[in-house]
């Protein structure tokens, strides 16, 4: 049995976690639209998710995880009109689609490793899922819940009556704020796209054939599609961003559930809250955003800003500033160095570490909504316990780290530096980029990435790293 508390967004109420199958969970993450950089924002979600993970295999529990990549459908402005986000990135940077959709894919990734984030079960694309998308927006109209507008078909938000729940919506008074009637023959202004038709006399970069015409998946299907393929009608987390409650995880629950017959669809709803600047939420809306990337190029290690992750629950809004991140570089290490300073007595096992109160008051920490910043505190206080035996200090944070995921104890030897055909890859790669022989810069990307090489594109050229080590 599950010895976790997390709050639910869906009853909004913290309540002790009982997966639907003794012993498995499913759980499904929203992924990133892969058509730039994923940002500090960005990144701060997957953290938290990965301390979920962590937490649940910590508890004893085999999981299911399901990491999505949206590769399209996804309009700007997270609306149903405007521009793919994908052909967006593809016209910003003179590249086709797929290759804007892999770069940014691989990018991902890369930041990923480098948080020290666990792999997801599975990572399925959006575009590798149009038949089973296709199959849903025909079921969801044969059943009535959706229809055929001037440019797609539409759910129909009042067919289904608990459609306003999850994000508390006031459908009514949205429906008297419109000013004019709802566009293109929708008949309420909360209808959403299921499937949207390629316009007369064009052609998108990304578009299949339907019962309905030539076109492209909404964005909400997309998720709702390749949930149900991987994880069945019904599981058991769901996660994202706070920016996902009122559109995006609002539209999953209703098509779900209308189309499945089933409710609730998912039990366990979490989400993260903003990494805000001083002038708000984090957003590449505007063009400037700071990415992994920005911090490894002003000296900062990865585990630096898993460190500030840390330090304010994930249900907390968290301010970027460099001051703070300095202040958490500094943190960690003046943990690392506490724990480097103490004599090298035998470690403690695993079990004697689980036996010992610290573990028991640690866990406690994380079993309460995954409390982070609390469950830190009980790190250091094992560290700087000086009557603990140095052993068992070792096996304790050990253990600890299972979940912080700090690398605490990990000496990390040097890089070593490029051998000579490295070099000359990484030298063959510039003068690729500079004559913007896209496909042979990512050929040799990826024989760089084979050699452990990861590459990153920046103003100042391609800077290197080994993986799990600093930048070069």
């Amino acid at each position: 049995m599950s010895t976790l508390n997390l709050y639910n967004t869906r009853t909004r109420a913290r309540e002790p976690f009982r997966p639907a199958r003794a012993g498995s969970v499913g759980l499904y993450c929203c992924g990133p639209t892969v058509y730039h950089d994923a940002h500090l924002g960005n990144l701060r979600t997957y953290v938290f998710e990965d301390l979920l993970v962590r937490a649940l295999r910590l508890d004893g529990l085999s999981v299911e995880h399901v990491r999505n990549i949206t590769d399209v459908g996804h309009l700007v402005g997270d609306s149903d009109s405007g521009e793919d986000k994908m052909e967006q990135g593809a016209r910003r940077e003179g590249r086709g689609v797929l290759e804007i959709a892999d770069h940014y894919t691989r990018l991902f990734d890369r930041d990923l490793r480098r948080l020290n984030i666990v792999d997801a079960t599975r990572t399925p694309r959006a575009t590798e899922h149009i038949p089973e998308q296709i199959e849903m927006v025909a079921g969801l109209l044969a059943k009535g819940h959706a229809y055929a507008a001037e440019d797609g078909i539409y759910f129909d938000v009042a067919s289904f009556p608990r459609y306003a729940e999850f994000a508390r919506k006031d459908l009514g008074g949205q429906e008297a704020g419109a000013r004019v009637r709802p566009r293109g023959g929708l008949r309420h202004p909360g209808d959403f796209a299921l499937w949207k038709l390629s316009p007369p006399g064009s052609r998108r970069l990304m578009e299949w054939d339907s019962p309905w015409g030539k076109g492209f998946p909404g964005w909400h299907i997309e998720c709702s599609a390749m949930s149900l393929k991987w994880l069945g009608a019904t599981f058991d987390i769901h996660c994202g961003g706070v920016d996902h409650i009122p559109v995006h995880h609002s539209n999953e629950i209703a098509q779900s559930e209308a189309y499945l017959g089933v409710h609730p669809w998912v039990n366990v709803w979490l989400h993260g809250e903003f990494l805000v600047l001083d002038k708000g939420k984090m957003s590449k809306t505007g063009g400037e955003f700071l990415t992994l990337s920005t911090l490894l190029e002003r000296g900062y290690d990865p585990m630096d800003y898993r460190f500030f992750c840390l330090g304010t629950h994930y249900r907390a809004p968290l301010t970027f500033a460099y001051e703070a991140l300095d202040g958490a570089r500094a943190g960690r290490l003046a943990l690392r160095a506490r724990l480097a300073a103490d004599p090298g007595a035998a470690e403690g096992t695993p079990e004697a570490a689980r036996a010992h109160p610290l573990w028991a008051k640690f866990w406690a920490q994380v079993s309460d909504d995954l409390n982070s910043p609390r469950a830190l505190a009980v790190a250091w206080e094992a560290a700087k316990d000086p009557g603990l035996d140095p052993g068992m200090k070792r096996a304790l944070v050990r253990a600890m780290d299972a979940w912080l995921g700090l690398g605490l104890l990990e000496t990390g030897a040097p890089a070593p530096e490029l051998g000579a055909e490295e070099r000359a890859l990484l030298e063959e790669r510039a003068r690729a980029r500079a004559a913007k022989d896209w496909a042979r810069s990512d050929a040799l990307r990826e024989e760089l990435r084979r050699r452990g090489i990861a590459v990153n594109d920046g103003r100042d050229g391609q800077r290197w790293e080994r993986e799990n080590a600093g930048p070069r």
